[in-house]
């Protein structure tokens, strides 16, 4: 708080000094009359400092020390997702391992097959914890394994002990698949839901197709989950974006980086 005290000849003019100098919003202590006139204390709150986001960034996991498991709500493009990065890894020349964890929604699996073919990979659908593990037992040494899982409510228990029960078989880094356009509060639910699933990275989804982002800026910070890539585009050719504090910042027009990246 600033305080301060003024002399002036007559009231009007130390409510004129003070006006004039800490502006509408000061407020009036005390006053006193004294020789020559009257004296005045006046207080002024500083404005409260302004907020930066803090938002956290770190390299997606390649899935190759641990296997890279995609979890998010329905439709969030969990599928296009890990096509994108199983296009990535194959035309750096590797041929990572894919496996569906979505028994549940065929039309999701024959997505995913579809994009493994045209990539002349492999495909094993692993409907229970079981053939999870199975299938992760025959994984090639340093492989790259990639994992597609049912789209859920996260804030569903029955959902999040399935998906906690498939990271713990595949020891598997989570990162959280979340479209943009959410609302900022539904969206920080679902962060802090992944979270505590075991997710430590959001890919945020079709940052193309809306202009609002508050809900996946917000979720990204809430939880928080560290972010690297961000899916634009439709198809698996399309690619991963890079997220950098630079490039949001530029996106976003703001004078400078208000991110802190992480060590």
């Amino acid at each position: 708080m600033r305080l301060k005290t003024f002399r002036a000849s007559r009231m009007a003019i130390a409510m004129a000094m003070i006006r004039e100098e800490m502006g509408e919003d000061a407020v009036i202590l005390g006053s006193a009359r004294v020789t020559g006139g009257v004296e005045v204390t006046a207080a002024l709150e500083p404005p409260p400092p302004a907020t930066a986001s803090r938002l956290r960034f770190a390299a997606l996991p390649d899935g190759i020390s641990r296997p890279l498991l995609l979890l998010g709500p329905y439709g969030a493009g969990k599928t296009l997702t890990l096509a994108k990065l199983a296009a990535r890894l194959t035309m750096a020349g590797a041929r990572p391992l894919l496996i569906a964890a979505d028994a549940e929604k065929a039309g999701a699996v024959a997505q995913l097959d579809a994009f493994a073919r045209v990539l002349g990979l492999g495909l094993v659908v692993a409907g229970t914890p079981a053939a999870l593990a199975r299938a992760l037992a025959n994984r090639a040494p340093d492989q790259p394994v990639l994992i597609d899982t049912a789209g859920a409510d996260l804030l569903d228990l029955a959902a999040a002990e399935r998906l906690v029960s498939l990271r713990r078989i595949a020891e598997a880094d989570v990162a959280l698949v979340l479209p943009a356009g959410l609302d900022a509060q539904e969206g920080a639910d679902i962060a802090r839901a992944a979270h505590a699933i075991g997710a430590r990275w959001m890919v945020p989804t079709r940052l193309d197709a809306v202009r609002r982002w508050s809900g996946w800026l917000t979720a990204a910070e809430a939880a928080p989950l560290a972010l690297d890539q961000a899916g634009i585009g439709t198809g698996a050719a399309d690619g991963l974006t890079p997220l950098t504090p630079d490039w949001l910042a530029a996106r976003l027009r703001l004078p400078d980086p208000r991110c802190k990246a992480a060590a």
